[in-house]
């Protein structure tokens, strides 16, 4: 697995690689993997503060991003609790018509989610993009099968000491799927962060775009110059691996919690 792991990272390496090399010795070949002559500091200069400032463009996509996950754990979590431990008449049919709107391609209500929200003025705009990703069917599917694995003996004992639902949720059930909510916000923050799509169809103004239109943009101009654009694609993922080392532990726990019931 090791060996197989090296294989898979190569491409990785090379990338960082390259970001610190002069442009005549990218491509050399056999592979420099140690650069022979570093211009890291002037590559990573002209992506960060040259003509197209990568700045503005990651302050778009953390905010949008961190935003977007907050609003989809909270939502998610209300739903999968509400749908695995309060029975109301309905409930299981309403639950399968929620997680039958996942068969639905996203492409193929693109259309009238763009007249729609060009219509209610979130056209062109960072909270357009925070709420269109907020609600996620799968989020509320994956933590509701969490939710499913804590013991009723628990909800009804809270119940007999007066605590409501909302309650019993906050400070029952949410500590107890901690690792669940930990691992859907990293998938969720990754997701938002990747989104390459909705970016592109629900934003105009230059000012407004995230770091993936960036680095099509920035590619787009720097084409002959691939030293730019691997420093431009290093700096475009240093977040999410920073957001997965982080969560690395949380992300085990609740794989582990998923696995292992009783």
């Amino acid at each position: 697995m090791f060996v197989f792991s090296l294989l898979f990272l190569m491409p990785f390496f090379w990338m960082i690689s390259a970001s610190f090399k002069i442009e005549a010795d990218v491509f050399n070949f056999p592979i420099q993997w140690i650069p022979v002559h570093w211009n890291a500091w002037q590559n990573y200069t002209e992506v960060w503060f040259g003509k197209y400032p990568f700045y503005t463009y990651y302050w778009n996509s953390i905010k949008i991003s961190v935003l977007t996950t907050l609003i989809s754990c909270t939502v998610s979590s209300l739903a999968a609790y509400g749908f695995s431990k309060v029975q109301f008449p309905a409930g299981k049919w309403l639950f399968l018509i929620v997680l039958a709107t996942y068969m639905v391609p996203g492409q193929a209500i693109l259309i009238p989610q763009f007249i729609l929200y060009r219509s209610v003025g979130f056209f062109d705009t960072h909270m357009g993009l925070i709420v269109l990703n907020s609600f996620s069917v799968l989020g509320t599917f994956m933590l509701r099968q969490f939710f499913m694995g804590i013991h009723n003996e628990y909800i009804e004992s809270a119940k007999m000491e007066g605590a409501g639902h909302f309650r019993i949720y906050y400070s029952i059930a949410l500590p107890l799927v901690r690792p669940a909510i930990a691992t859907y916000a990293i998938l969720r923050f990754i997701w938002t962060w990747n989104d390459y799509q909705n970016p592109l169809i629900f934003l105009r103004t230059d000012k407004l775009y995230t770091i993936q239109l960036a680095m099509q943009k920035f590619s787009s101009i720097n084409g002959e110059f691939y030293s730019l654009i691997m420093a431009a694609a290093v700096s475009a993922i240093f977040p999410l691996l920073i957001v997965f080392l982080i969560g690395q532990k949380s992300v085990i726990e609740g794989i582990s919690m998923g696995g292992v019931k009783g």
